[in-house]
């Protein structure tokens, strides 16, 4: 049997992955970072090593000991827990040093490349998982007005656009004006600012960056972010079709269609 390794951040994400891949006979070897991945991870999964973001060279030994030869990056880390739990080993250490960008792709890349220099080949995050991607078209059984869908077309160049710089992945919009881009604060509080600003009505889009890696950083959406849709009074949220991950998709379109929520999935292009 083959084992599979996971990298887990934070969210529902990493714990459907090591379900799936179990499911399909895999299994799967779990890194976990401290204050950010569900502990349920370590019941759903052959085992788990516990570290802080950072430490680099736990990673490599950990999957290495398992044999694992291939392994995927499920779940985000929040920008905020570089400063609460970040302590990198020294592999670590030398790994930052040699940067000069920042950027999460970045990052993110360089992680994926130390790994495939010790055998470990990083896949896409989606393996296993296409079911769950967004078809396009309505989910819900309300649909956007003409006005909506002029916010959606408009939130969506502007989406691509922050997206380019590996600023955010969310904007929201009412009326062709943005009032909220997402950056180091993350979705949920972008939601929560926009919905705030716009009094109701507001338009949320959410999508990939333009040549979006999908081995990491791929844009999931779940039941928690119908409760802040709800809270912030957003009345549309359109995803980018077949390349956002619906989390707990059934409960997610029953509470969007009781919340009165209009969810579509679109291509880049606004259809």
């Amino acid at each position: 049997m083959e084992r599979i390794g996971l990298i887990a951040g934070n969210g529902s994400f990493p714990l459907l992955f090591a379900r799936t891949a179990k499911a399909a006979g895999l299994g799967v070897v779990a890194v976990a970072h401290e204050g950010e991945t569900d502990p349920a991870l370590a019941e759903a999964v052959e085992a788990c090593t516990w570290i802080k973001v950072g430490q680099l060279d736990t990673i490599i030994r950990a999957f290495q000991s398992a044999g694992v030869r291939r392994a995927v990056m499920a779940g985000g880390i929040r920008k905020a827990a570089l400063l609460e739990h970040f302590a990198p080993d020294e592999r670590g250490m030398r790994f930052l040093a040699r940067l000069t960008q920042w950027g999460d792709d970045v990052l993110l890349r360089g992680v994926a490349e130390e790994l495939e220099g010790e055998g470990i080949a990083v896949v896409a995050s989606t393996l296993f998982l296409g079911s769950i991607l967004t078809p396009a078209g309505a989910l819900t059984p309300r649909h956007p007005s003409e006005a909506e869908w002029a916010d959606i077309r408009h939130g969506l160049a502007a989406a691509k656009g922050i997206g380019a710089w590996d600023i955010g992945q969310t904007v929201v919009v009412k009326s062709r004006i943005v009032m909220a881009i997402e950056a180091v604060e993350g979705t949920d509080a972008t939601l929560q600012r926009g919905g705030a600003l716009a009094r109701g009505g507001a338009v949320a889009v959410k999508v990939s960056k333009p040549g979006q890696d999908l081995r990491f950083d791929v844009p999931a959406v779940g039941p928690a972010t119908v409760e802040t849709c709800r809270a912030a009074g957003i009345a549309v949220l359109a995803l980018e079709a077949e390349r956002t991950l619906l989390l707990e998709r059934e409960r997610f379109l029953a509470d969007a269609a009781a919340a009165d929520l209009a969810v579509v999935g679109v291509h880049a292009d606004g259809d």
